[in-house]
């Protein structure tokens, strides 16, 4: 996470020098998206008996996909800006089992993920805006790792839970030309032993018109709490492409 941070920081500087993007002011301006989030995911659970991980690339979820959804929403006016951003999705698969003794490991993964903010734009030079960030992530997951039986016997591990963490982080913006811009957004939140969530979000825009934007780039979400006294972690890590309407 410092090598992340650290790369993050360089941008920051690197996209303050070059000059900030012109915010409008006294009128409410609004987005909506929908977008696809092309991940690898991954899954453990820490059990008195062990730890048991699952992993699921994005050419594999496409195959195991039961269902998904993914949007975005956002209102601005002046220097404050509120956002919201939902994902479901509901999945199953197989992966090998660490060792010989099982002859593999099934999950089955239902999550949620909610992401609320508001921002207070606290760097505007013309280019490019910094927006300090504060909010929620909230967190919902039915998972259930299975270990097939081998030489030993079966072996499962649950997490049937939800949560809401508080977050902070900050959003820069910046405008390369009329038509491409950039994004880079992070946060961080959890805040006690046990419990941490994170996330980076990187992206550039292509401005087809007044109204419509597409959007491509990288985002890398975690989170980390205990369930049922058990560690449980969930990251996903990928690439992400989008449509917004402005209006």
């Amino acid at each position: 996470m410092k090598n992340t941070l650290a790369a993050i920081a360089s941008w920051v500087a690197g996209i303050l020098a070059y000059g900030p993007a012109t915010a409008q002011s006294g009128n409410w301006n609004y987005e909506a998206t929908i977008y696809l989030f092309a991940p690898e995911s991954k899954t453990a659970i820490t059990t008195p008996a062990g730890r048991i991980e699952g992993t699921l690339s994005f050419g594999d979820a496409i195959e195991n996909l039961d269902f998904a959804f993914m949007g975005a929403f956002a209102a601005s006016n002046g220097k404050w800006s509120f956002l919201t951003d939902y994902m479901y999705t509901d999945m199953s698969f197989g992966n090998d089992a660490p060792g010989t003794s099982y002859s593999g490991l099934n999950t089955s993964m239902t999550t949620q993920i909610l992401n609320g903010y508001a921002g207070y734009r606290v760097h505007d030079s013309g280019r490019a805006a910094v927006d300090l960030m504060a909010g929620f992530r909230w967190f919902d997951t039915d998972t259930t790792l299975t270990l097939q039986p081998g030489t030993a016997p079966q072996r499962s591990a649950a997490a049937n839970a939800s949560w809401v963490d508080p977050v902070i982080g900050f959003r820069i913006r910046a405008a390369f030309s009329d038509r491409w811009q950039g994004t880079a957004f992070f946060d961080y939140g959890g805040f006690s032993s046990g419990n941490e969530t994170w996330q980076v979000l990187l992206t550039a825009g292509y401005a087809l018109n007044e109204k419509w934007l597409l959007r491509g780039g990288y985002r890398y979400i975690s989170m980390e709490n205990e369930v049922n006294g058990n560690p449980f972690e969930f990251s996903q890590s990928g690439a992400i492409f989008g449509a917004t309407y402005r209006f």
